[in-house]
């Protein structure tokens, strides 16, 4: 039988690790309810956050999105002004 090994990092602010590492174990047994599991454990090591926050994906989008709006409108009154010239 073949499987597959998962990994997952997640970096959370230090007071809230304790409460997400319970949340995780929850699901994790959960999970065991419905799904064939073998081994894992949670390890939590502190990491020290480097610079400014990082635009996700997400955010990315959003404003690529924002930007497109913002050059639509631009085209439609420009296109409107030069209606307005040709009328």
């Amino acid at each position: 039988m073949l499987y597959k090994k998962i990994n997952l990092e997640l970096i959370v602010p230090a007071d809230e690790a304790e409460s997400v590492v319970a949340e995780l174990n929850a699901s994790l047994d959960r999970l065991e309810e419905g799904y064939m599991i073998f081994g894992g454990g949670i390890e939590c090591v502190s990491v020290e956050h480097q610079g400014a926050r990082k635009k996700s994906a997400l955010m990315h989008t959003r404003a690529a999105g924002e930007t497109a709006v913002g050059a639509l409108r631009t085209a439609g009154e420009k296109m409107a002004g030069a209606l307005k010239q040709i009328i």
